[in-house]
């Protein structure tokens, strides 16, 4: 399978640092802020993003996973590593390495819709713009536009050099 480099580990590592920015620009006057990572890689991601952004930053970070069956969302229960009432009045921002359609990111963002967030973002690392549902990245690494026959792989996380390709 033909394959092209898209990102390197270093072009991972500066749009992270440039999302981590962005995040600190809009959300400002916070001093708590949910990362909130699909497992496996979106959780990567969110990782890899409270890194810097306590690395420029005092605010204080609630790091959790959410575990959802990526392919048959609407039909999997969603687990998550904090208790969803605690985005009460807080900003949320879901992560994920890839937002295609929409349709995992929408359903990740569910649990968190009970207890009235101050507001739920988005941050992907690469945006492929084939949304089916109505969910907006506000912060976006790379975005591809891609026809549906091509693949997106985005290698980060146990102990992988990291990269995203596309094929």
């Amino acid at each position: 399978m033909n394959r092209s480099l898209i990102l390197t580990a270093d072009d991972i590592d500066k749009k992270t640092e440039r999302i981590g920015y962005e995040i600190l620009e809009n959300n400002d006057d916070e001093h708590e802020i949910i990362l909130a990572g699909i497992r496996q890689k979106g959780f990567v991601f969110a990782q890899k993003l409270e890194s810097k952004l306590r690395m420029f930053s005092k605010i204080s970070i609630i790091l959790t996973d959410i575990q959802l069956e990526k392919h048959r969302p609407s039909g999997s229960q969603i687990l998550m590593g904090i208790d969803p009432s605690t985005a009460n009045n807080k900003v949320v921002i879901v992560c994920d390495d890839v937002a295609n359609t929409g349709k995992t990111l929408l359903y990740a963002m569910k649990p968190f819709l009970d207890f009235a967030p101050k507001k739920i973002q988005v941050a992907v690392l690469i945006d492929r713009k084939h949304k089916v549902y109505p969910v907006c990245a506000d912060y976006v690494g790379l975005c591809l536009s891609t026809n549906m026959q091509e693949h997106i792989t985005v290698e980060i996380g146990s102990g992988l050099t990291e990269a995203v390709y596309l094929s």
